[in-house]
């Protein structure tokens, strides 16, 4: 189930109440971008009238949202994963504990705040 083990220093401990509200957080965005894809692929394809209707602007804008949708839906069932595993809280990279209040905004988050900006600098 979770992991109560509590992890890391004062700026990044875990008490089991935090791991039990993060566990919750997760499992609302995984259902959240569940119902967020099956809008999307609900919406209105009436074949030839609607299509032609339809700008490539608003095409566009339905497929990004399918695919940053998709994107965090994994990132969420993967945090949930390494929640059930044991493994949660733990920079994928530098392998130390991710900070306490970072985990609280971003509960999917893979990567510490260090590693995070590395990674987006070497984009």
């Amino acid at each position: 189930m979770v992991n109560n083990q509590i992890i890391g220093d004062l700026d990044t401990r875990l008490s089991p109440e935090d791991l039990a509200a993060l566990q919750e957080n997760l499992h609302e965005q995984r259902l959240f971008r569940r119902e967020q894809l099956r809008q999307i692929a609900s919406l209105p394809s009436r074949a030839d009238e609607l299509i032609q209707r339809r700008s490539a602007a608003q095409t566009e804008v339905r497929v990004k949202l399918a695919a940053s949708a998709r994107m965090v839906l994994a990132d969420v069932e993967a945090a949930l994963t390494r929640l059930a595993e044991g493994r949660y809280g733990a920079c994928h990279l530098c392998r130390r504990p991710i900070d306490r209040d970072r985990l609280m905004i971003v509960p999917q988050a893979r990567y510490c705040s260090r590693c995070q900006q590395v990674r987006e600098a070497g984009r």
